[in-house]
């Protein structure tokens, strides 16, 4: 799964098959600690238009009663996305893309959680596949849009830590994702691990495991304990 990521770098996402369109991640607020109920950026193509909004993370299905559904779907596998009640829909009409420089998994060692921060090699932005819906507790209550990021089978990189790891695009196959008029056996093809050795990762302090700490210590190195 992923539970936590960050976008704090700076630096921009170049979408070269769309009008030559840039986004520009310095106009986002650095976060150190994205967690599911949390608002963060997402890219959508909307009426042709390829912008950035602000959605909850948690996708609450159209059909549903209860909005606390939201934290059993910040993940969407890929395996079963074009098919699950819960994102079926928005997989074929509502994809999207969330920018990120950093994910965290962890490893549990002594009974204790440790996190890792996942990085890309060269340090630079990169995005998830991911899935937005709009829903509404009843008529006339104002609407709330919300997103899932969607998971996929370990690559070398991460494998030895956790079973599942998000969705990272290239830029070509963000396009893909993105297109309005992409057939299913297209995007389900892109729904694949990133490439072994794009990824490295880091020692993170336990600051991070909690969704209240949003600081820079979250992403700050952990020096390795020096032998007594």
């Amino acid at each position: 799964m992923c539970g936590r990521y960050r976008l704090v770098e700076d630096g921009q996402l170049k979408f070269e098959e769309l009008s030559d369109v840039r986004i520009e991640l310095r106009a986002f607020t650095p976060r150190f600690n994205l967690s599911p109920g949390q608002t963060a950026p997402v890219i959508r193509l909307q009426e042709g238009n390829l912008g950035v909004a602000t959605l909850r993370w948690g996708l609450i299905p159209v059909w549903s009663k209860d909005p606390r559904i939201a934290f059993q779907c910040i993940n969407a596998r890929s395996e079963t996305v074009a098919t699950k009640p819960a994102f079926r829909s928005a997989f074929k009409c509502r994809r999207c893309l969330i920018p990120a420089d950093g994910f965290y998994e962890w490893e549990r060692t002594d009974g204790q959680k440790l996190p890792w921060c996942f990085v890309k090699s060269d340090k630079s932005p990169f995005v998830f596949a991911g899935l937005w819906e709009t829903w509404s507790p009843s008529e006339g209550v104002p609407l709330v849009e919300t997103f899932t990021i969607c998971t996929t089978t370990p690559n070398r990189d991460t494998a030895d830590i956790h079973d599942r790891m998000p969705v990272i695009l290239a830029m070509k196959a963000a396009e893909v994702w993105l297109d309005p008029e992409a057939k299913p056996d297209a995007l389900s093809s892109v729904l694949k691990p990133a490439p072994d050795g794009m990824l490295t990762r880091y020692r993170v302090s336990t600051v991070v495991n909690s969704s209240r700490n949003e600081t820079p210590e979250c992403i700050k190195p952990l020096e390795p304990q020096k032998a007594a």
